[in-house]
């Protein structure tokens, strides 16, 4: 064998040792492609972070579109009573009534059309001036039982008019909140007012938990999905057929507008309005979503502020 075979069987070798440590490199698992519990747990918690930041951005993309639309719902609420005012005065004054006693209970119609209209205006100049700075929040440190039970006993009518079940799970009576009582209240009227014009069926569910960690209180709605999934047209103006949906005898805010105005004095308050997962046992069952209102929870650190 001469030394060109030689130099022709080392090359051979050496190329076929190479190949075999290819192949059992290939065969060989990956410690990096092993998905080990501790992995599993880390992908379950950015999966969980990922749904509550497209809940955020949906409920933020919402509130957007409220805001952009605020002039022409606001103008649209407000259109219909006055139409109801314009109605009553053209009978009048066409002499249309057949007695004079008619022509009285048009005219007391009329102020009572032209009171409610005056209370809308004055909900929506009150908002405006404390987002403006103009008019001051009374903050003080108030029992969010109290809070709870006097809201519940303003609204639970609503939800049984319409044989919607609705429940509150009272907090410890000792847990103060940092707030301004008669808009907190009011706050939350409107987001009741707003989920059950929006139900078709399904439960209201009211509860709260203290986050010491953040000095935060959250105060969960827990409600129906479609509660909270407006489809409210921006352009108002061209949707005739919701001037009946307001109705004349009682006008009220829609309810995208009163989401809008939540918002609003939440922000005011310190506060804030989240659309996060509802991971009660009881929403299992039921297809829920949870408005979660954050507020301020009275420390020593908050009443020396205050003081």
């Amino acid at each position: 064998m001469d030394w060109s075979n030689w130099v022709y069987l080392g090359a051979g070798l050496l190329l076929g040792l190479g190949v075999n440590g290819l192949l059992l490199r290939t065969k060989k698992p990956s410690n990096s492609f092993v998905v080990t519990p501790v992995k599993q747990q880390r992908i379950a918690e950015l999966q969980e972070q990922l749904k509550q930041t497209q809940l955020a951005y949906h409920m933020a993309r919402e509130m957007s579109q409220f805001k952009a639309g605020f002039l022409a719902r606001t103008t649209h609420v407000l259109r219909s009573p006055i139409n109801g005012l314009i109605g009553l005065h053209q009978l009048i004054l066409s002499n249309l009534c057949e007695n004079p006693e008619e022509e009285r209970e048009f005219i007391n119609q009329a102020q009572e059309r032209a009171l409610k209209l005056l209370k809308l205006i004055d909900e929506i100049l009150n908002v405006a001036r404390l987002e403006h700075g103009t008019s001051k929040l009374d903050l003080q440190s108030r029992s969010l039982a109290d809070l709870l039970q006097e809201v519940y006993e303003l609204t639970y009518m609503l939800a049984e008019n319409r044989n919607f079940p609705f429940k509150v799970l009272l907090p410890d009576p000792e847990i103060q909140i940092f707030i301004d009582f008669r808009w907190c209240r009011q706050v939350l009227l409107y987001l009741i007012e707003a989920v059950i014009a929006q139900m078709e069926e399904g439960s209201i569910y009211i509860s709260s938990q203290v986050v010491s960690t953040s000095k935060l209180v959250h105060i969960w709605l827990d409600v129906p999905s479609e509660a909270v999934s407006q489809s409210e047209s921006i352009d108002l103006i061209k949707s005739e057929h919701l001037v009946c949906e307001l109705g004349e005898e009682n006008p009220r805010f829609l309810a995208g507008t009163n989401l809008l105005l939540a918002q609003v004095l939440l922000e005011v308050m310190g506060s804030k309005l989240e659309i996060v997962p509802c991971l009660d046992a009881q929403a299992q069952t039921e297809d829920m979503i949870r408005l979660q209102i954050s507020i301020p929870l009275v420390t020593k650190g908050t009443e020396a502020h205050n003081h």
